[in-house]
């Protein structure tokens, strides 16, 4: 099998499965209006400069693509169990093909699902500058990159009684610290939400605003969790092919 025809199959098995889709698409839509909806007219959303429309189409942008690209370990370690993953392994398929099908994927319902959220804000009055859009997008595909690190590596180190409660739970701690819920500004939720990269994920917002989001200190958290993250995926994945 090809790199090609087996993101071909990815993809269509993926999009095929409306139950996935409901959860990674209508979920974060649904919240967006029942939580963004009654703020509307709030335009300085917990004093973080944002009006709540935009603040919560970011943030429910970065909560709904967290947790399709670390969903991407669930379905790793479901075929895993059913060997999937080890018929593969005899297929000319070769590794590096393997994990970018599923990170393109990743980002594939990533992309519908900032689309949603975005025609969703704009139904609640958010309106950019279309530079602005293009570079907010691009800086919440940066700050997806660990993640997509993190589901693989979970995908392959987990089986599938465990890996649900581990990506459920590691999703919602991280969308807590990062201001997902509620902005982040000071104390000591605002000090360690500073190094993790959901946090960083939501700041994106500011771009919108016509100010840069990140300085060095967010770049260099963003890249050193996925460097971090990126190795113990590849530590992972080795370790499961060397067992089978």
């Amino acid at each position: 099998m090809s790199g090609a025809a087996y993101l071909r199959f990815e993809l269509r098995r993926t999009f095929r499965n409306r139950r996935f889709l409901f959860f990674s698409l209508g979920f974060p839509i649904a919240l967006y209006f029942l939580i963004a909806g009654p703020n509307r007219g709030e335009l300085n959303f917990g004093d973080s400069g944002i009006s709540a429309p935009l603040y919560y189409m970011v943030a429910l942008a970065g909560f709904g693509t967290m947790m399709g690209m670390v969903s991407t370990g669930t379905r790793i370690a479901g075929e895993r169990q059913v060997g999937w993953t080890r018929q593969l392994r005899v297929t000319p398929l070769s590794s590096s093909a393997y994990l970018r099908a599923k990170i393109l994927t990743a980002y594939a319902l990533a992309a519908v699902s900032i689309a949603a959220l975005y025609l969703a804000g704009a139904a609640l009055g958010v309106s950019i500058a279309p530079g602005r859009w293009v570079e907010m997008t691009l800086l919440i595909a940066v700050a997806l990159l660990p993640f997509a690190a993190l589901g693989i590596f979970l995908g392959h180190l987990l089986n599938v009684d465990a890996i649900g409660p581990a990506t459920g739970g590691t999703v919602t701690i991280l969308a807590f610290i990062g201001g997902t819920w509620f902005p982040v500004t000071s104390g000591v939720l605002h000090a360690v939400g500073q190094c993790v990269p959901s946090y960083w994920l939501v700041q994106a917002a500011h771009v919108a605003l016509g100010g840069g989001a990140w300085g060095p200190e967010g770049w260099g958290v963003v890249m050193g969790w996925t460097a971090a993250l990126a190795a113990a995926a590849r530590w992972a994945y080795r370790r499961d092919t060397a067992r089978a």
